[in-house]
């Protein structure tokens, strides 16, 4: 059987998780899990449809259980999306909740509703450390979307590293918000606390008085990303309630995109506790966070955690030969926690590791003389090429949002005959009516950071495009 989750083999009733009245203790989840499991078993794939409830979690954790590979589906996408991930990973059977309505592309298939109260055995399944545990999509903005296939391997040193790194424990009870189609709410929210042996309470849809209520109620950690920290920055002021009860979490974790320094202040100023953040993506799971025990360094993701090798190359491939904090690199990171391919992409797979065998994550960063990694962007859309100056648009949006007058920021780049590119900054002012000007917000970044980095032009939005984790969708934003 499965050893992704020891408290499974011998189950008993504590409690594994909790959907806002609805719960199953680890007694009842092994039951649910097993019964599920005899009948995806057999099969190379099954579809989840992951709905934010107790059955996604349960028939992630029978697919694994029976040794066959979970497709998360995001129930927001559109039926051409969803018709390429079906062809593409061609799972044997679709897993819902009764009673969830299936958009068309998915009618074919078969369905298999989850009973989380059945109760059932599965016989011992042969798995080795290297077998796809989980096809989960990327975002598709370069195309259309591929595969990670992410091994059993990948998932259990992971957790295991951030169990290490967050001094995480099965004592501890995890909240979140998170949707349980992506690696973050799925992979560290769900199976997370479940490897450890801990529980997990799901808010279904986030909001402050949701957090606030659990984290009175025992809840010792809180994930989440820089849209919902940013809402609780902005509702603390006029919540002391609010501020206590994050006060009492343990640990507040945020991830998937970075979160501003300007919002870790405040919320540090008020609840006398530092958010901590970590890196990843779909195809890495976690590469580097800020330990419980170590610095809690606003602005950066910390230092690589155990197992995990980062270098920081320029863009012929060479590794930056020294980390003083500023020297911008791609980074690269090779270790056990990385997927083992693109599904049906032998191409796209290949091009994606170097020819020593590190992958190319596409983001760039600077990193201090004592390992901390500042992300500045990503290599595609953040790196601006200026005045012989290599920019990341990452910390010219958090010198712009620490500005009274901008509630939120993106930074691209233009072209400019001169320069080669400009810095365009794009703003959603605090008052609509009086938006900050051009050279305001030059001087301000200037003063900070240094004259180069200055914004050449301002365009004020009522809102920044974003997409379901938080993340600025830049390609959508209204160019000329």
């Amino acid at each position: 059987m499965s050893t992704l989750f020891p408290a499974l083999t011998n189950p008993g009733e504590q409690p594994a998780l909790r959907f806002g009245d609805r719960s199953l203790t680890y007694a009842e989840l092994g039951a649910a899990a097993d019964a599920l499991a005899t009948r995806c078993a057999g099969n190379n794939r099954v579809a989840v449809w992951a709905t934010n409830s107790l059955e996604t979690a349960v028939a992630v954790v029978a697919a694994l259980r029976a040794g066959v590979a979970a497709v998360p589906l995001n129930p927001k996408s559109g039926d051409k999306e969803l018709g390429h991930i079906l062809a593409d990973s061609a799972p044997a059977l679709v897993l819902a909740a009764p009673g969830d309505e299936l958009p068309s592309a998915l009618r074919e298939l078969k369905r298999v509703d989850v009973d989380v109260r059945a109760v059932g055995t599965v016989a011992d399944v042969q798995v080795s450390d290297e077998d796809p545990a989980l096809v989960v999509y990327t975002s598709g903005t370069t195309g259309p979307p591929k595969g990670a296939v992410l091994p059993r391997r990948a998932i259990a040193t992971t957790l295991d590293a951030l169990a290490d790194a967050w001094q995480w424990t099965g004592d501890d009870v995890l909240v979140h918000g998170l949707p349980l189609f992506h690696v973050h709410g799925l992979v560290l929210g769900i199976l997370g606390p479940l490897r450890r042996g801990g529980s997990v309470r799901h808010l279904g849809r986030f909001s402050t008085e949701g957090v606030a209520r659990e984290l009175n109620d025992g809840a010792t950690m809180l994930f989440g990303v820089p849209t919902m920290y940013h809402r609780i920055a902005e509702t603390l002021p006029d919540d002391p309630g609010l501020a206590k009860s994050l006060a009492r979490a343990r640990l507040l974790v945020s991830g998937s995109a970075a979160l501003p320094v300007h919002d870790h202040e405040r919320i540090a100023s008020a609840t006398g506790r530092r958010v901590i953040e970590r890196y990843g993506m779909t195809e890495t799971l976690m590469n580097t966070s800020v330990r419980a025990d170590g610095e809690p360094r606003a602005g950066t993701v910390g230092v690589p955690l155990p197992g995990v090798e980062l270098r920081l190359v320029e863009e012929d491939g060479t590794q930056l030969p020294v980390y003083d904090g500023e020297s911008v690199g791609e980074i690269q990171v090779r270790g056990p926690n990385l997927f083992t391919e693109y599904l049906n992409r032998p191409d796209a797979t290949a091009a994606a590791f170097t020819a020593d065998g590190w992958f190319r994550t596409g983001d760039m960063a600077v990193r201090d003389p004592d390992g901390y990694v500042r992300i500045v962007g990503r290599k595609a859309t953040d790196l601006i090429k200026s005045g012989g100056y290599k920019i990341g648009a990452g910390e010219i949006e958090n010198a712009l949002l620490e500005h009274p007058g901008v509630r939120e920021a993106a930074v691209t780049g233009e072209p400019d005959p001169d320069l080669g590119e400009r810095i365009v900054a794009w703003i959603v002012p605090a008052d609509p009516q009086s938006p900050p000007e051009l050279a305001e917000l030059a001087d301000h970044v200037a003063g900070r950071l240094a004259p180069h980095k200055r914004p050449r032009v301002v365009h004020h939005l009522s809102a920044l495009p974003r997409n379901d984790m938080g993340k600025i969708l830049k390609r959508a934003l209204p160019h000329d």
